[in-house]
């Protein structure tokens, strides 16, 4: 399965201290939220639940029957970018039109995906596009966060150097 949700980018270390907010030991989702809020940065308990759907899609955090928690399991950094791949709804897509394009705008990776977009998200609410758009300015900057791109003059995006 593969999350929708996207907050916007933070540095892995941010991204790390607000999984170890996240209990080992079960907790409510009520619970959870309100220790990511008081340890961390996020601001709210909506952003708070962000977060928590984006690290299961990375796999740093899991949901159970008795609420989530933290995984044990730690992919270290370069582990990151391939879970992001694997997770996040539209993370590989957006690599796919990177890696093809060689170097790309925001919008013309948006208007590569534009008829991925489910039907029910374009039937959601009007301004769907708008919302997408951002969703991939947040992809391509998760994808910088996690050396899978690098941002280069004017605002376009290419596949890292390193080949990731």
């Amino acid at each position: 399965m593969r999350y929708k949700v996207v907050p916007e980018p933070r540095d892995v270390d941010e991204l790390l201290a607000i999984r170890d907010a996240v209990p080992l030991v079960p907790g409510s989702e009520e619970d959870c939220c309100s220790r990511v809020v008081a340890r961390t940065p996020v601001a709210g308990r909506d952003a708070a639940r962000e977060w928590l759907t984006f690290l299961q899609a990375l796999g740093l955090v899991a949901e159970s029957d008795r609420g989530f928690h933290r995984t044990r399991d730690d992919p270290g950094r370069e582990g990151l970018g391939e879970r992001f791949l694997a997770g996040v709804f539209g993370a590989r897509e957006v690599h796919d039109v990177v890696a093809d394009d060689g170097s790309t705008s925001p919008e013309a990776v948006f208007a590569s995906l534009r008829s991925e977009v489910p039907g029910w998200e374009r039937h959601r609410r009007p301004d769907w596009a708008e919302d997408w758009r951002e969703r991939t300015v947040r992809l391509l900057g998760w994808g910088v966060v996690f050396s899978l791109f690098e941002e280069v003059d004017d605002g376009e995006y290419r596949i890292a150097s390193d080949g990731s």
